[in-house]
């Protein structure tokens, strides 16, 4: 029989986030059950909840930056077991057969109606039941979707790395960041201060890019190389054709063109935090002139997430984040909008 646990979400768009109890299915054969010790709030909860993104179904509880440890494994579980610390992401299912999924990117899943966000969706094995988040005691995930949290890393800082590290590691790999590249990280937030740390962990020359002067000196204790002060147009000339590969963590409509003339010779301009529109026009002249390309990028798979975790254990990459309690949800989530976090906010579920 399901068992119930509490969780503290929302019961409409407009309401406060409040303590609540939902129901986790009984643990199927391929299933790991995870007690959560701690989950971070991404802003994609705050517009999922808040009805930026559409009608959704309440009551509603969000969360998917997971860590915790693994009490209850299914039979035909190979890759866990009782006492492990684990971890859950943006995804809690895939069908594992189409051709993306064959070929690691699980995230690009194909199949109808995959794949599966950890909240906000029909349950897949549950009719009737809508997929609910990690702001909760436990949650019951499929193996194959189920991260190892290497022990070294610290539980509360790691659980970010699960939406904004993969968010910026993902692009930084694909577009080949590493020794001999200029990358630049756009936007020193909870998603740039992670770029900056991975950008330089895979050996790339890297410019934090920030409009404020005032984190001029925070840029470079992450690790960045150079920094470019966007608000200042001497810095940003300086800088002209000189980046390989910009990822820009802006969260909404921007205008592009001063960023793409930091590009050089097949420079690339990928977003990863604006989910909206590009209003602003686009100069496709700076774009034909040295073979400049536009792209997006949105999380990872499993596979890239895994290797992601590995790579901060090895080199003691963590996010930097303020721990709170259930109680503090609310506030958290005015402050994410109003900027006020450096970086992330992470809950402390044994509050809830």
């Amino acid at each position: 029989m399901p068992h119930t646990v509490r969780a503290i979400g929302a019961t409409a768009e407009s309401a406060p986030l409040t303590p609540m109890t939902i129901d986790r299915r009984d643990v199927l054969p391929n299933d790991v059950r995870i007690a959560i010790d701690y989950c971070g709030i991404c802003h994609s909860d705050i517009h999922t909840l808040r009805g930026h993104w559409g009608a959704m179904p309440y009551p509603l509880v969000t969360g998917h930056e997971i860590v915790g440890r693994v009490i209850e494994v299914g039979g035909a579980v190979t890759r866990f077991a009782v006492g492990d610390t684990a971890g859950v992401g943006c995804l809690i299912k895939s069908c594992q057969e189409c051709d993306n999924c064959r070929a690691g990117d699980d995230h690009f899943c194909q199949a109808p109606g995959h794949p599966i966000l950890t909240y906000s969706e029909p349950d897949p094995f549950t009719p009737g039941w809508t997929t609910q988040g990690g702001y909760s005691q436990e949650i019951v995930v499929t193996e194959s979707m189920v991260l190892r949290i290497p022990e070294s890393l610290d539980k509360a800082s790691a659980a970010p790395l699960l939406c904004a590290g993969i968010t910026m590691y993902s692009p930084l790999k694909h577009w080949n960041a590493g020794p001999g590249k200029t990358v630049g990280i756009l936007g020193i937030g909870g998603l740039g201060h992670m770029g900056v740390k991975f950008a330089k962990a895979l050996g790339a020359h890297t410019v934090a890019i920030t409009s404020s002067p005032d984190k001029v000196a925070l840029c470079r204790e992450l690790g960045a190389d150079d920094v470019i002060v966007s608000s200042d147009e001497s810095s940003m000339a300086a800088w002209s054709e000189r980046i390989d590969l910009i990822v820009s963590t802006l969260p909404g409509d921007h205008n592009v063109n001063p960023y793409i003339n930091l590009l050089g010779l097949d420079g690339v301009y990928v977003v990863v935090g604006a989910v909206g529109s590009l209003t602003h026009p686009v100069s496709l002249y700076s774009l034909m002139r040295r073979h400049r390309s536009i792209a997006g990028s949105q999380i990872g798979s499993i596979r890239e997430t895994q290797e992601m975790l590995d790579l901060c254990a090895r080199d003691g990459i963590t996010c930097d984040v303020e721990i709170i309690g259930a109680d503090q949800i609310n506030t958290a989530f005015d402050r994410v909008v109003a900027g006020d976090v450096q970086f992330r906010f992470v809950i402390d579920n044994s509050t809830i």
